[in-house]
């Protein structure tokens, strides 16, 4: 038996990692599963729904295990990676 990778389930680690630049234009398809955050600050993104949701004063080594379509130009956290 073998597992398709090209359809994880919601538990499944990532496959893929970017750089993020806080960005109100950078939509990301597919949408990231979880962001990474080095720097500390608040964390806005706009979720698979569409809402914007802020995460306010978020450590750094933190993971978010949000999915979301952008991570937004308020953001101030820093060293943002979105992974996949």
């Amino acid at each position: 038996m073998s597992f398709d990778y090209r359809y994880p389930t919601p538990t499944f680690p990532g496959m893929d990692a970017v750089s993020v630049t806080p960005s109100d234009s950078t939509e990301y398809d597919p949408p990231f599963r979880a962001l990474y955050v080095g720097g500390v600050g608040n964390v806005v993104i706009t979720t698979l729904r569409g809402n914007v949701a802020t995460f306010v004063d978020v450590l750094p080594g933190s993971i978010l295990p949000v999915s979301g379509v952008k991570v937004r130009a308020a953001t101030t956290a820093t060293n943002i990676t979105a992974i996949f």
